[in-house]
């Protein structure tokens, strides 16, 4: 069938989903493409409105195993009928769980037809130098894989007559779901006095969780450990101190160190 639009939906706090969605959205090669980056805690209040004349390429980061919690209203006020979906999910090397196939329940009862799923690896958020995870993900050879995978959607769209009589992409995952996805509550962040204060950091977080009158006051009930905050810092003066965080990056670091390859369903 024809698509007339490309809605690009993502989480990126990193910009790792990013990366990959827009490289898809290359392969596919639609002239209409639209960005809704749901990293904005503004945006995510907004609906979304789909028709069967659209191509939605959601990607979120995978949280604990599962969709990112605090996407679950955004994600709840989408209107589809019979709207293709591709379903991404991007983690850090470890495992991607129930992530991609929770994203595709999500997704089909809001009214969208899964047409396609992928798992792809991102530079983990815990990643530091001295104990990197996926450090770097996505490469190159990962953006290029990605816009293959946007060939092979375009070329599957070609086929289907109607999307209401498709059956559904087989993901693996647990039903019910694994539990244990609540975030931790922690105090992990290290602000050396290299901070200018210059506002950066609040503006990035996705959960408005730092101050903007001084951005050494962190809401850790509201932090999402995304580390975006770090990773964003112009002077670096944001770290991972000795903390739950630091060691889990330490047991990242250690027990899956050996690359991964990204993962189709088609």
């Amino acid at each position: 069938m024809e698509i007339q639009s490309v809605k690009l939906v993502y989480f990126s706090p990193t910009g790792t989903s990013k990366a990959i969605v827009h490289a898809i959205s290359q392969g596919i090669g639609c002239n209409v493409v639209e960005t809704i980056d749901i990293t904005n805690s503004k945006i995510r209040k907004q609906e979304l409105k789909l028709t069967e004349k659209d191509l939605l390429i959601f990607a979120v980061p995978v949280y604990m195993g599962r969709v990112p919690a605090l996407l679950n209203n955004f994600i709840q006020s989408i209107e589809a009928s019979n709207t293709p979906a591709v379903c991404v999910v991007v983690y850090g090397n470890r495992e991607f769980d129930d992530a991609l196939l929770e994203l595709r329940n999500l997704l089909t009862e809001r009214g969208c037809v899964p047409i396609a799923g992928a798992a792809y690896l991102g530079e983990h958020s815990f990643s530091i130098k001295d104990y990197p995870i996926a450090e770097g993900r996505p490469n190159q050879e990962d953006l290029d894989h990605a816009q293959g995978f946007g060939r092979i959607i375009a070329e599957k769209l070609q086929t289907i007559t109607n999307y209401s009589l498709m059956d559904t992409i087989d993901i693996p995952g647990n039903m019910p779901y694994k539990e244990g996805t609540k975030l931790w509550d922690v105090d992990f962040i290290e602000v050396s006095d290299d901070c200018l204060q210059c506002g950066v950091c609040a503006e990035i977080c996705p959960v408005e969780a730092i101050s903007f009158d001084n951005s050494r006051i962190i809401d850790i009930e509201k932090c999402i450990t995304c580390c975006a905050c770090i990773k964003s810092c112009p002077k670096s003066a944001r770290s991972i101190k000795p903390s739950p965080v630091m060691d889990a990056a330490i047991r990242l670091n250690t027990n899956f160190s050996h690359p991964k390859d990204p993962e189709l369903f088609v």
